[in-house]
């Protein structure tokens, strides 16, 4: 592997858009409490 990239000719995905789903998660109040009282957790 190289220790550095040149992108300065990238060109973006074009079928990256189409990849991306949005999503539903349904949580019940115990889990958001837990989840953010844990040291783990980032989100908060």
């Amino acid at each position: 592997m190289r220790k550095e990239y040149d992108f300065y000719n990238a060109r973006k995905n074009r079928y990256a858009a189409q990849l991306k789903r949005p999503i539903t998660i349904r949580l019940d109040e115990y889990s958001i409490t837990i989840s953010k009282l844990s040291p783990h957790c980032s989100a908060h």
